[in-house]
């Protein structure tokens, strides 16, 4: 009987969000995807390439960042234990919650749905186990004590982003998982045995058992080796479900494809926003969002809330580790986002949207 009810609310919900969901439309595609492309079939933003940065801003970011990926580095950021236990019970349930594992990897659950955004557990966001940045803050929740995960969405090929360690456990633990992926990196996810995967781009979306999981715009880049720079795209996501609207930014710089999506999707109950990785300015600014974005494109948005995320878990970037959520709560203080919209969990918090 509880089987039958459970699907008879699947149904209903799949329904209801064909009446409510704006997304069939034709201007939804035309607005937001598809993604461009230069002549070799590289990716582009939709305002252009990148701008050049010189070496001298460059070179010694990189041997900051190779000395500081052998330096002992005390977290920022408060802890507080989650052993996974009302989130195993809350995915019978579904009540709308966001927990923060750290760095970019929140567990959000929604719509009887549980999914996670760029999943990383492992101690280093690198190609190697001996180098490259070390995480300063244990994951909030461990992966064996997750609930059945329904998908994954991951936004774009960086280490920091697509781990493939973790992405193989959550495989393996359940086949079932769905992982969805922007164009052209689901083949490194195949050829490491993760088959349940799919390709959007830009300004497509797919029907995961009563929501809708939209891939979408970002301002970023692409490289995981030596010259692939741009061959796979970069994203972010919309998940949407007749109850709440969620977006998650991955990556990006700030550009006017905020107020875009929410033309087309908005307004969101809950916006997942990085405000770390943004200085040097000359070598951050175009791809990274600083905390001050932040607060304005939760506000172009129209999100009700917009969580803090990227910060805090990795030292990537040249900013105290505790600056960016100082500056994200003023910012969003004092202009039209407001304070008690502005979210900072802790890692391993759990928050109702």
């Amino acid at each position: 009987m509880a089987s039958t009810r459970n699907h008879l609310s699947r149904v209903l919900a799949i329904l209801a969000l064909a009446l409510v969901s704006p997304a069939a439309a034709s201007p939804f595609e035309d607005a937001l995807g598809p993604a461009p492309r230069e002549d070799d079939g590289r990716f582009l933003n939709l305002a252009g390439p990148m701008p050049e940065v010189s070496a001298s801003v460059t070179l010694p970011f990189f041997l900051r960042r190779i000395a500081s990926s052998f330096t002992e580095i005390s977290s920022a950021l408060d802890q507080v234990p989650n052993d996974g236990a009302w989130l195993r019970e809350n995915a019978k349930h579904s009540e709308p919650a966001v927990t923060w594992v750290g760095h970019a990897t929140l567990l959000v659950q929604m719509g009887h749905l549980t999914f996670l955004t760029d999943p990383i557990w492992s101690d280093r966001a690198s190609p190697v186990s001996f180098a490259g940045p070390q995480r300063i803050v244990e994951p909030g929740v461990a992966i064996d004590d997750l609930p059945p995960i329904d998908f994954v969405v991951v936004s774009h090929n960086h280490y920091d982003h697509l781990d493939l360690p973790s992405l193989v456990t959550l495989s393996e633990r359940d086949p079932n998982t769905r992982f969805y992926v922007p164009l052209e990196n689901g083949e490194l996810l195949r050829e490491n045995g993760i088959e349940n995967v799919e390709e959007l781009d830009w300004g497509q979306h797919v029907e995961h058992e009563g929501v809708r999981v939209y891939c979408l715009p970002a301002q970023h880049w692409s490289k995981r080796g030596i010259g692939d720079d741009r061959e796979a795209l970069w994203s972010s996501w919309a998940v949407v479900s007749p109850e709440r609207r969620f977006f998650f930014a991955g990556d990006t710089g700030y550009f006017d494809g905020f107020a875009r999506i929410a033309e087309a999707l908005g307004p969101f109950d809950l916006a997942a926003l990085p405000i770390g990785a943004y200085e040097p300015t000359e070598m951050m600014k175009a791809s990274h969002l600083n905390p001050e974005e932040a607060v304005q494109a939760a506000i172009d948005l129209r999100a009700r809330a917009a969580v803090a995320m990227h910060y805090g878990t990795f030292k990537l970037s040249d900013e105290p580790l505790d600056e960016p959520p100082t500056r994200f709560k003023e910012a969003a203080s004092e202009g039209a986002l407001g304070d008690e919209a502005a979210w900072l969990l802790r890692i391993g918090e759990t928050r109702a949207f």
